[in-house]
């Protein structure tokens, strides 16, 4: 009996000791309040009330006149944003930090309603160089936004997007690290036959990514690629005709698709300047809302499809200059090179959040914001100019426009501007 007692008070005292290991979360509320007053000279393809802005709308010709030439405002608030950042929970020797960020863009009709953003926990270990990044979070090729106060914060010139995934970060030792991602599609989602669905990731395999990264003194550099699986067509297709009308093949569900984007990014800071500049050369970049996309190469008698990636080079260079009374401007440039492979039938999908006869764009956005401790108010100019294919004249559709690489005649081709003025105000708490 005694002999029992004395080995529960052990396990007793061996468990007290176990639970002293566990240290307790820490939790910090934050975000803020933010309002944006915004006036365009032409009409625009944007999201979010139309602040998250990605290019201009051609010409739309009634009796004469471009009705899209029009200049159109709005003042909104739906950008909010409330946060939670958990830190300091320890079990043993994993310590465990999280954050759960929310505002308010998404419309209910006409009502903003809460929209998570950020929802994501890391797991870290005593004396390991492996970290893991378990949830919703930002898109390792999206991580880093140029100078800006705009919403769209660089797209389509920089990669936007924040998805599941299980991300490995390793310390390499002397500034170097590798990251492995493995992640799933939320928001912003891919286009294809069926237009845009997350069914092509759901049917097909996990997106990947690989990099490695420098951070030392004032230097930051990556390189990286994403890879992408999708399966376009989810449900068999027995009954369809080329554009001739002429019996097609069955089109088996098995045929998968992978678009492959390398990119680069580099970032100085000396004082109060710091300079940022990414180049990516996406294939299938509009899940990373670029204005790219995929086409069919050919249509194969047993009913698999060989499919084409739309490849679309985007980059930017931006800074930011001053702490009070802050200099910041970006410079970004697209332009899709073609599809790798030729064209079947003119089967090719790209990014509908934008208009699909652009081939090439150009954006400047000049801002100047005062900080004064936890307020800010900024303007910004943004000057967006795109090349469209001359289709309204021609009256038939982008794609059909094309040539068998996806690509547009430059001759039969118009440039179009849109003069965007912002001001923002917005008040961290």
């Amino acid at each position: 009996m005694k002999k029992t007692l004395a080995a529960a008070a052990l396990l007793l005292l061996g468990l007290t000791a176990f639970a002293q290991e566990e240290t307790p979360s820490k939790f910090k509320l934050y975000g803020f309040i933010r309002n944006y007053m915004v006036a365009d000279t032409r009409a625009v393809n944007a999201g979010t009330e139309d602040l998250y802005f990605y290019m201009p709308k051609d010409l739309s010709i009634v009796d004469g006149n471009d009705v899209n030439g029009a200049f159109n405002w709005r003042f909104v608030s739906l950008t909010t944003r409330l946060g939670l950042d958990v830190s300091g929970y320890k079990f043993g020797t994993m310590g465990v930090s999280g954050k759960v960020e929310a505002d308010f863009y998404n419309l209910s009709g006409a009502v903003p309603i809460l929209r998570l953003r950020q929802a994501f926990m890391k797991l870290q270990w005593d004396d390991c160089p492996v970290s893991l990044t378990i949830g919703q979070a930002w898109h390792p090729v999206a991580a880093d936004l140029p100078h800006m106060n705009n919403l769209e914060t660089g797209a389509p010139f920089n990669p936007f997007n924040r998805s599941p995934q299980l991300t490995a970060d390793v310390a390499l030792g002397g500034g170097f690290s590798f990251t492995a991602s493995l992640l799933y599609l939320n928001h912003y989602l891919p286009t294809g036959p069926a237009g845009k669905t997350k069914d092509y990731y759901k049917y097909g395999l996990p997106e990947f990514f690989l990099g490695a990264s420098y951070k030392g003194g004032s230097i930051v550099a990556k390189m990286g690629v994403d890879i992408v699986n999708l399966r376009p067509y989810t449900t068999p297709q027995n009954d369809w005709t080329w554009q001739d009308a002429t019996p097609a093949p069955k089109i088996m569900v098995k045929s998968l698709f992978t678009g492959i984007s390398p990119f680069v990014f580099f970032q100085f800071t000396s004082g109060k300047f710091q300079l940022k500049a990414k180049s990516i050369l996406a294939q299938s970049g509009e899940h990373m809302n670029l204005l790219s996309g995929y086409g069919v190469a050919s249509f194969n008698d047993n009913g698999t499809v060989d499919f084409t990636p739309m490849q679309d080079w985007a980059s930017f260079v931006s800074f930011s200059y001053g702490k009070k009374l802050q200099a910041m401007c970006m410079i970004g440039y697209m332009k899709q090179l073609g599809t790798t492979k030729d064209l079947v039938d003119n089967q090719l999908w790209l990014n509908t959040s934008a208009d699909t006869g652009i081939s090439e764009a150009f954006r400047a956005t000049p801002t100047l914001a005062l900080n004064l401790g936890k307020f800010t108010v900024s303007l910004e100019y943004n000057l967006t100019a795109a090349r469209f294919a001359n289709t309204v004249n021609a009256g038939y559709d982008a794609n059909a426009a094309r040539n068998s690489r996806g690509l547009f005649d430059p001759a039969q081709t118009h440039m179009l501007l849109n003069h965007r003025f912002i001001c923002m105000t917005k008040f961290n708490f």
